[in-house]
């Protein structure tokens, strides 16, 4: 039976070449995207800055709407088209989009470290990326085999497969599927499919392929249902994420510790946090996550 380590802990990540987060503070953030410099809203930046002068290139204005909604004010000179920026052996595509982010989550750097790190030095692993996104994350799982890389939104799947040409990657074993998270997990389960690890991002609300409707509290529980019958005791991972709502870790854990009762392993939960850059850095939390592990 999985067990539930019931204190918190936090997977930070320290910034790299493609990222640093320089400074935050009164409800913003100040953050470097390679050599481009961006100013984001940010309201759990509750403290006041240490820098002064801000100096970015760009900065992403709110609108009134609680759940989103803004623009951006962008400098003349930068890249319309977007520019490359690096994590380890990835190359991808940093660009301003509508929904205030720049078309990768930099947080997810100690994720994609600690998924190597459950399998170890296979090469031989099948994996599955839910809600995958420009596909960064499955990129860094292909090192290790086969990935299944899933998204609802043909365009991010589209600039996932420029990355992984960016990268050299493009004759990787990668599935890339224009397709609703839920509804494809459930096929899996039908067709008895079996891998070594799934991480998962699913938003607040979102839409699938087909207008279909997703909203977090009603569909969560039947997706980590489904996930759980495409694990088996010899499986490594399974890490969820979770952002921009009103809830705990701890929940997202009892959920697991529920659908995992007969697996063996460990479930953990917490907060995903970046480093502010220089001596003495803050922490800055940027979502929740639940983890299962079984080091077989």
């Amino acid at each position: 039976m999985a067990s539930l380590r019931s204190d918190p802990i936090v997977m930070v990540g320290e910034g790299w070449d493609g990222y640093r987060l320089l400074d935050s503070g009164h409800g913003r953030k100040y953050e470097s995207f390679g050599a481009h410099k961006f100013i984001r809203p940010e309201p759990q930046a509750m403290w006041s800055p240490r820098i002064d002068d801000w100096d970015a290139k760009s900065e992403f204005q709110p609108g009134s709407d609680e759940d989103g909604g803004g623009r951006w004010t962008h400098a003349p000179d930068l890249p319309e088209d977007g520019w490359p920026v690096s994590w380890n052996e990835v190359t991808f595509t940093a660009q301003p989009t509508p929904f205030r982010h720049l078309a990768y989550f930099p947080d997810m750097a100690p994720v994609w470290d600690w998924m190597r790190e459950q399998l170890d030095e296979r090469e031989d692993a099948e994996t599955l990326n839910l809600f995958g996104y420009t596909g960064v994350g499955s990129l860094a799982l292909s090192r290790h085999g086969r990935v299944t890389h899933v998204d609802a939104s043909k365009k991010s799947v589209a600039q996932a497969r420029e990355n992984a040409a960016l990268s050299g990657m493009e004759d990787k074993p990668i599935r890339w599927l224009v397709d609703d998270a839920a509804k494809f997990v459930a096929r899996e389960v039908r067709r008895e499919r079996r891998y070594d690890g799934i991480i998962l991002d699913p938003p607040k609300f979102g839409r699938g392929p087909k207008n279909e409707t997703w909203r977090l509290e009603e569909g969560l529980p039947d997706l980590i249902r489904d996930c759980r019958q495409l694990l088996d005791k010899n499986s490594r991972f399974l890490f969820l994420t979770v952002y921009a709502v009103r809830m705990s870790s701890l929940a997202l854990a009892g959920l697991m510790e529920e659908v995992f009762a007969d697996l063996p392993g460990t479930i953990e939960h917490g907060d995903l946090a970046v480093r502010e850059a220089g001596e003495g850095g803050r922490l800055l939390p940027t979502a929740i996550f639940a983890r299962w592990s079984n080091p077989v």
